[in-house]
C-alpha cells in the first residue's frame, strides 16, 4: 500500500514501520468515521475555492458514503502498511475515482488527526452526558423509593449520624449531574475547529475555515495554525478530566456496593444474575463488576496522567509523540460508557434488607442531636452540651422522627428531590 508520504520506490525498514505504526492500525478504525467526515467537509471547502469541479465532488462524496458505509458493516481493515485512516481513504479513492482521488489531500496534512480526534471527543462526551443523566434518574428514583428506610451515615468508616437510603442515593444523583456539567464543560472547550492549519503553518490557499468549521459542527475556530498542534495535549487532558470525574463517582459507589453488599454488613440484596461464583467455595456471590470498575478508576486516572507526560514540553508544532495519546482515550472512552451502564444494571437489581439496615444501627450515632437539643432547648453552650451528651442514655428514639427533624436543605429530612429533577429535565432539554 502506497505511503502518503512516500517519494521514492525505497521501502520503510519493517522493523521502523511496526514501530512507529504501534497501534494505529488498531484504533484508528474507531477514528476513520471521523476521519471521512472531514474529508467530505474539506472537498465541499476545496469545491468553493475552484480546486475542485461541481462533477469532482460528487464522486468524491459519493465515494467517501460508500466508504463510510463500508466501515458501518465491519468491512474496512486498516494495516501496518496503511498506517492510518488518512491513507486507507486516500488510497480508496484514488483506486475508485483515479486522479479526483489524488486532490483530497489538497491543503491539508496528516497532522489534521486532530479534527478527527476532536470530533471523536465532542461525540464520546455528548453520549458520556446522555448516559450520566440518565443515571441521575435511576439514582433519583432510588432515592425517592427509599427515602423513608433509616440508615446509618459513615465518617471515618465508623457509625456517625442517622441518614437514610434516599439520602444515600440522592447524593450520587448530584454527582451524576456534577460530573454531567464538566462533560458539557469539556465539550464547549474542545468546540473549536483546527481544520485548515494543515501542518500546523496554513497553506497558501483561501480556505474558508469559517465555513468547514460550521459544516463539521464546531462553534468556533482555533485561529493561530501553530497553536492548532500546540493544543494537542491540552484539549485531550482536559477531555480525560471530564472521564475521570464520572469515574471518581462511580468508583465510590462500586466501592460502597462491595462493602454494603458483604456478609458482614448486608445492606442490600443482588440480584443473582449480576454476581459471579467461585470455582472451590460454593457459598460465594461475588460482585466482579464493582471490583473490575474500582479497578478501572485507577486506569482511567494512570491514562489521563499518561496523556499529560505524553504531551508536556514537547517543541511547538507537530511532534509524532501525540500518536500514544489514542490509545488511553479510546481505551477511557469505553470504560466510562460501559462503566455507566453496568451502574445503572446492579442499580435496578439492588434491593435494599431494610430490616438488617435497622438492625445495625447504633444508638450512639444519636448524641450530636442531643447535644444540639442541648443547646436549642435549654440553652448549654455547645462545647458543654458535646460533652454532656457523651455520657448520656439515649433511649429510644423514633428513627423516622429523627430523619424528619434534619430539615437544612439536602439533609435527610429535606432532599430537595425535585430540586435535583428539575435540574435533570434543564440539562436534559
Amino acid at each position: 500500500m502506497a505511503k502518503l508520504w512516500q517519494k521514492s520506490g525505497k521501502k520503510l525498514h519493517p522493523l521502523v514501520e511496526k514501530y512507529t505504526v504501534a497501534t494505529d492500525d488498531v484504533f484508528d478504525v474507531l477514528l476513520m468515521p471521523f476521519d471521512i467526515t472531514v474529508c467530505k467537509t474539506h472537498a465541499k471547502g476545496l469545491k468553493q475555492i475552484g480546486i475542485l469541479t461541481a462533477r469532482e465532488l460528487k464522486s468524491l462524496l459519493d465515494a467517501l458514503a460508500q466508504l463510510e458505509q463500508d466501515c458501518k458493516e465491519g468491512a474496512v481493515r486498516i494495516t501496518k502498511a496503511d498506517e492510518d485512516s488518512h491513507t486507507v481513504i486516500e488510497n480508496y479513492l484514488v483506486k475508485k475515482l483515479g486522479a479526483v482521488g489524488k486532490k483530497i489531500h489538497t491543503g491539508r496534512s496528516r497532522n489534521e488527526v486532530i479534527v478527527a480526534m476532536r470530533l471523536y471527543m465532542k461525540d464520546a462526551l455528548g453520549q458520556s452526558r446522555k448516559q450520566c443523566l440518565h443515571l441521575a434518574r435511576e439514582f433519583l428514583d432510588m432515592a425517592d423509593e427509599h427515602k423513608n428506610i433509616p440508615m446509618a451515615g459513615y465518617s471515618h468508616t465508623q457509625q456517625a449520624m442517622l441518614s437514610s437510603i434516599g439520602h444515600y442515593f440522592s447524593a450520587f444523583a448530584e454527582s451524576m449531574l456534577d460530573d454531567s456539567d464538566v462533560l458539557h464543560l469539556a465539550k464547549m472547550h474542545l468546540d473549536k475547529s483546527p481544520l485548515g492549519s494543515a501542518a500546523g503553518f496554513g497553506v497558501s490557499l483561501p480556505l474558508d475555515r469559517v465555513y468547514t468549521a460550521k459544516e463539521l459542527g464546531f462553534g468556533s475556530i482555533q485561529i493561530n495554525s501553530l497553536y492548532c498542534q500546540n493544543s494537542r495535549g491540552k484539549f485531550e487532558s482536559l477531555y480525560m478530566e471530564a472521564l475521570a470525574q464520572v469515574m471518581l463517582t462511580l468508583g465510590r459507589f462500586a466501592n460502597d456496593m462491595l462493602l454494603f453488599t458483604s456478609q458482614e454488613f448486608d445492606f442490600f440484596l443482588i440480584d443473582d444474575s449480576l454476581v459471579t461464583g467461585s470455582s472451590i467455595m460454593p457459598h460465594k456471590r461475588n460482585l466482579d463488576a464493582m471490583e473490575i470498575l474500582r479497578g478501572n478508576v485507577s486506569v482511567v486516572i494512570a491514562n489521563q496522567l499518561m496523556v499529560k507526560d505524553i504531551a508536556k514540553n514537547l517543541l511547538s508544532g507537530y511532534n509524532r509523540d501525540g500518536q500514544l495519546m489514542k490509545k488511553p482515550i479510546f481505551e477511557s472512552t469505553q470504560i466510562v460508557l460501559d462503566s455507566l451502564k453496568i451502574v445503572e444494571l446492579i442499580l435496578k437489581g439492588l434491593t435494599p434488607k431494610t430490616d438488617r439496615i435497622i438492625a445495625n444501627i447504633r444508638m450512639g450515632i444519636f448524641t450530636a442531636d442531643i447535644a444540639n437539643d442541648l443547646v436549642s432547648k435549654k440553652g448549654v453552650p455547645f462545647r458543654d452540651a458535646y460533652r454532656q451528651a457523651a455520657d448520656t442514655d439515649v433511649g429510644n428514639i423514633n428513627l423516622m422522627a429523627n430523619i424528619a427533624s434534619k430539615k437544612s436543605l439536602g439533609a435527610p429530612g429535606n432532599l430537595g428531590l425535585k430540586l435535583l429533577r428539575k435540574r435533570v429535565s434543564k440539562l436534559s432539554i
